[in-house]
């Protein structure tokens, strides 16, 4: 049995697609038809991301954290008491195409490690896609809660996730690595995630954003000056 972890803060309105892809994925013929239990974990949900669970036949386990570590654990905790040989985590925000689970089973790794693409850049400046481009692509090993997989002996190995806000993924996979495992980077399908930046987690995805967009803005702003100043002294100098 294959394991999926969602953790989930109050994400109504993206949930929905998520576990729609997160099932089209369960249904590939590759998977040769082995059973995927798809595990929603609520941390201190207070919208409708629990019925939009139960709609779409996921498991659900709460917690009151507001933790992304602590959820991803307990919700691997879960998975792995109904027998789950593999676990794959992605996030309430993301889709994963449809060959997701099977490439990831593909690499016959300890773990995989996938990388994360943005299709809408809308709302952000000018040169933010760019930006995020140039750095994203500069760095092979990435490390995303949203596009991670891991063998059930390995994530025990490893010791879980610890209970961290953020960089909790990073934490299993370098002690995943301290021990020797057998980790695939960039090897399998990429996952589309949301451009949101506004976030209160440090060091996250959302926050990387957030810094490449004060980055261009910043940017934006002095180029903005400058080409008022030259106009500037171009006038004084008709004058």
């Amino acid at each position: 049995m294959i394991g999926v972890v969602i953790p989930v803060h109050n994400e109504e309105v993206l949930l929905g697609d998520c576990l729609q892809s997160v099932r089209q994925a369960a249904a590939d013929r590759l998977l040769d038809a082995e059973p995927v239990e798809i595990v929603v974990v609520l941390d201190a949900c207070t919208d409708r991301s629990a019925a939009i669970a139960v709609r779409h036949q996921a498991q659900i386990v709460s917690l009151d954290a507001r933790c992304v570590g602590a959820a991803r654990a307990l919700g691997a905790s879960l998975a792995l008491d109904y027998g789950a040989r593999w676990i794959a985590f992605t996030d309430a925000d993301t889709i994963v195409p449809a060959n997701w689970l099977s490439a990831q089973l593909d690499q016959d790794a300890d773990a995989t490690c996938g990388q994360v693409c943005i299709d809408d850049w809308s709302g952000h400046p000018v040169g933010l896609r760019e930006r995020f481009l140039q750095r994203y692509s500069a760095e092979t090993r990435h490390i995303h809660g949203a596009n991670l997989g891991i063998s059930a002996l390995a994530y025990e190995t490893a010791g879980g996730f610890p209970a961290l806000k953020s960089g909790e993924d990073a934490a299993l996979i370098a002690s995943l690595v301290e021990r020797r495992g057998d980790v695939r980077w960039a090897a399998t399908a990429r996952v589309v995630t949301s451009a949101r930046w506004q976030t209160t987690i440090e060091n996250g995805f959302a926050s990387f954003l957030a810094s490449l967009r004060e980055q261009c803005t910043t940017e934006v702003s002095s180029v903005q000056l400058g080409a008022l100043a030259s106009s500037q002294s171009w006038a004084q100098a008709a004058a």
